[in-house]
């Protein structure tokens, strides 16, 4: 066999690229993944690393408890930085709640491990929260989460270690694929090249340098985040996933599955959050320190530009403040504030077969470390 000729080529690090690489592995597959960066620097690591089903809908939702086995399985035999402290929604009006008990009707006829809190509950697990924001809460304890600036990296190294025909090349910007003779053949910026019996783009938001055209009219967006994270702190006490009221009134799976989810008023004080796309969620890191946030603008797919790279200081406010609604928050807790891009799609995951041996998987969006590893499972399933 040629040195440079594999089963499946991939183009892109990120979480979406990596689980296909893996499931082409267990296949028995010879793969080769690459990275245009030193190591993965987007969505994947510009994230809160929250591993949460539950606010998934239909065919995601069973992406993401697939995903939740995944994980687990690959924790066991190395630390990727998987915790198991499960993901809690808290209702902060009686409509939330409302909204937290249809929810659990729902997971009841699936069968999805859940349990209601009364506020007593939340106040005991979590006392740091203020008692006036809380009225009651729904846990799910098998949900995860995970290190995001680290994940990535450590389930690469697992990968290399694991799979003898893996092979991941960092720093390899591929600027030219072409399909001909019954194989794929590839071109990176270094002139090096790299032949395949496929090929898969998961190319997350970068939409100039493969392809081009084939994303100008595709319905991609691009999604801004703002988010921040505290100094470490030892005397708050905040395991698992934090999702609060407004998280409650925009995840999909309350949209879907509560019937009045549509129909409750929107408070006066919820109205400018709302322009910026802020939902505020929390997630305390192993060092202590706690990602906030985060907020949504948006851009055409071929646009990413107009969103900026800056940091707009008036939103980052308007999340501390909401915040210290949920818990005593100060100011100069902030370390940093970062800006996070990601792609998505109106029917969620873009796919587009270039030629029966070229294929594109973009534009998951927020689904992406939920849902990547059951949805790339299928889509190598479907591809091989």
């Amino acid at each position: 066999m040629k040195t440079n000729t594999y089963d499946l080529i991939i183009v892109g690090g990120g979480i979406l690229g990596t689980f296909h690489a893996y499931h082409a592995l267990q296949m028995g597959l010879r793969v080769l993944q690459l990275e245009k960066d030193n190591f993965p620097v987007g969505s994947t690591v510009r994230n809160f690393g929250q591993v949460v089903p539950s606010g998934m809908a239909g065919e995601w939702f069973d992406y993401g408890v697939r995903g939740l086995e995944i994980y687990q399985s690959i924790q066991k035999e190395m630390d990727i930085s998987v915790r198991n402290n499960g993901s809690i929604y808290i209702a902060s009006d009686s409509d939330e709640v409302q909204v937290l008990h249809e929810l659990s009707k729902h997971y009841k006829g699936k069968g999805y491990d859940h349990e209601l809190w009364s506020k007593e509950q939340v106040l005991l697990k979590y006392p740091v929260m203020n008692a006036d924001y809380v009225k009651e809460a729904i846990f799910f304890p098998q949900e995860l989460s995970v290190e995001p600036e680290s994940m990535i990296r450590q389930l690469h190294i697992y990968m290399q270690n694991k799979f003898v025909d893996y092979t991941l090349k960092y720093d390899t910007t591929i600027v030219a694929c072409e399909d001909k003779n019954d194989a794929v053949f590839v071109t990176s910026s270094t002139l090096e090249n790299f032949e395949g019996k496929k090929l898969l783009i998961c190319n997350g938001y970068e939409f100039k340098i493969l392809y081009r055209s084939l994303f100008d009219n595709s319905g991609l967006e691009i999604s801004k985040l703002q988010m921040m994270r505290t100094k470490p702190l030892a005397h708050i006490h905040l395991p698992g996933n934090i999702l609060t009221g407004l998280t409650i009134r925009r995840y999909e799976s309350f949209e879907e599955y509560c019937p009045s989810f549509q129909t409750i008023p929107m408070p006066d004080y919820y109205q400018e959050l709302r322009n910026y796309g802020i939902h505020i969620l929390f997630k305390q890191a192993t060092d202590g320190s706690i990602i906030i946030g985060d907020s949504h603008e948006y851009a055409a797919g071929n646009r990413l530009d107009e969103l900026g790279f800056s940091v707009n200081s008036y939103i980052n406010e308007l999340m501390i403040a909401e915040a210290n609604r949920i818990i005593p928050m100060e100011r100069t807790w902030i370390s940093s504030s970062w800006a996070g891009y990601y792609s998505q799609h109106k029917d969620h995951i873009l796919e587009i077969d270039v030629s029966p041996r070229i294929h594109v998987r973009t534009g998951i969006g927020g689904k992406g470390m939920t849902a990547s590893a059951g949805y790339a499972e299928q889509s190598i399933e479907k591809l091989f």
